[in-house]
């Protein structure tokens, strides 16, 4: 039997939004290289895209110092079990790492070691925290896909291949329904005010956020009567134990599962949580207001290591405040409705927070990034062949 040469690539994830990024990149490889066999953690959509998933994403996801205390001992299995891929007889070719900062850079390191190429895409975020970081990165990664244009300049005069290749969201992005049509579609009235919930996608965001949301519905349903909630369910997510969240608040709230884009055009305003999601909103241009909260300790710890001036991606990339931002104590039911009253009711108020968005929209580049990452991953393994590495064959 002919000897066929099949690369092997560990790709590993903590986040609902990095396995969204990582499904599409694999769907990306099969048309850049289709030798590539990805493998490794994530979730449900990466599954789909054909990577083997050893270890769920969802399980390792956590944000804040008190949580992930909290998880060690799962985030430590799943760490020492991909280490020991990574220096067995069937070590990988390359490995992916996308996001999940703490979790992944001891990955690299062992992958350094072992003598595995690295490529890190969607890398950690040293331009908001600990920048001293962008050395660390540079001698355990080989090579990095930079989201965001003003990221390559961190790593100038450090052995690290850095390349700009656009925002994954804008190969992502699609909006398949009007508005009216997929209101009418879950039973709601396109004439009624929408408001969007989203509480996140991970557990730790539900437990210190969702309460507060629920609140603000119904700060706002004490006001406009006839208002309708919708509230997309994350992939990491069952929707049946969202309904059981949800249940006790007795609110209109209807959940979708649906494309998370549709569900933006469908809102007139949006609750939402700090992450990836704003810069989702920002596309679509739906009006919105952050909400941050998490233990007192993380955020205690947390407040001495950020060096931005904002907490939500969309403002930081529009680089001022575009939406507001409730943070901690400051995230009261009350003042929270009252900024969506606000949008509701402001037309000037609406349209300048929409002109804002759209600038955020412009800065994220064009699409074709999981395809130019596909890319660098290839290129990266047949430069490691060609300067004597190993290689599997089957």
């Amino acid at each position: 039997m002919q000897k066929v040469k099949q690369r092997r690539v560990m790709i590993v994830t903590g986040e609902a939004s990095g396995d969204m990024h990582g499904a599409n990149l694999i769907e990306a490889a099969a048309k850049v290289d289709p030798d590539l066999k990805f493998f490794g953690v994530g979730g449900a959509c990466m599954a789909k895209a054909g990577c083997e998933i050893l270890i769920s994403g969802e399980k390792l996801a956590v944000m804040g110092l008190v949580e992930v205390l909290g998880h060690l001992p799962s985030v430590w299995r799943a760490y020492r079990r991909l280490k020991k891929i990574l220096n067995g007889p069937q070590k990988p070719d390359a490995l992916v790492l996308i996001d999940f900062a703490e979790f992944n850079l001891l990955l690299a390191a062992q992958a350094k070691k072992a003598g595995v190429p690295v490529l890190y895409y969607v890398s950690p975020q040293v331009w908001a925290w600990r920048r001293g970081r962008v050395r660390r990165i540079a001698s355990v990664v080989d090579r990095l896909a930079a989201i965001f244009p003003f990221e390559p300049e961190l790593y100038e005069g450090l052995d690290i291949d850095v390349k700009y290749v656009g925002h994954p969201l804008l190969d992502e992005f699609g909006i398949t329904l009007d508005r009216d049509s997929f209101l009418r579609q879950h039973g709601l009235d396109p004439a009624v005010p929408v408001v969007g919930l989203f509480p996140g996608s991970r557990k730790n965001e539900l437990r210190y956020i969702f309460d507060t949301i629920m609140q603000t519905a119904a700060e706002l349903l004490e006001k406009h009567s006839d208002i309708q909630f919708l509230l997309p369910v994350a992939s990491s997510f069952r929707r049946q134990d969202l309904e059981a969240l949800v249940a006790p608040y007795d609110l209109p709230i209807t959940l979708v599962t649906e494309d998370v884009y549709n569900v933006i055009n469908a809102c007139d305003a949006i609750i939402s949580v700090s992450g990836t999601v704003t810069l989702q909103i920002a596309l679509v241009g739906t009006p919105m207001t952050i909400v941050y909260k998490m233990a007192p300790l993380s955020y205690a710890v947390g407040r001495r290591l950020v060096r931005v001036p904002h907490i939500g991606l969309a403002n930081i990339v529009a680089g001022r405040e575009v939406v507001r931002e409730f943070i901690q104590d400051d995230a009261m039911p009350k003042r929270i409705a009252g900024e969506i009253d606000t949008i509701l009711s402001q037309t000037g108020y609406n349209r300048a927070m929409r002109d804002g968005l759209a600038v955020v929209r412009q800065r994220l580049g064009e699409g074709g990034c999981a395809a130019r990452v596909a890319r660098m991953v290839s290129e990266m393994i047949r430069e490691s062949e060609s300067q004597g590495e190993y290689f599997c064959e089957v």
